[in-house]
């Protein structure tokens, strides 16, 4: 597995440390989950708009 080096605020990662406790996880399972989680719903919402958008232009074309 490959290793990142990230920046952030110290009392961002207090946060994440915390969430991370709460949930019997490691910092790297929980930052992993989230950007899982983020590329999904940036998936998903590209998809709605490509969808929208081909509505659109079916309308048009009619």
């Amino acid at each position: 597995m490959a290793r990142v080096l990230i920046s952030m605020p110290e009392e961002f990662l207090d946060k994440i440390d915390q969430v991370a406790e709460g949930e019997n996880r490691t910092r790297s399972e929980l930052i992993r989950e989230a950007l899982r989680s983020y590329m999904y719903k940036s998936r998903v919402k590209s998809s709605s708009i490509a969808t929208k958008n081909a509505a659109i232009l079916e309308a048009l074309l009619d």
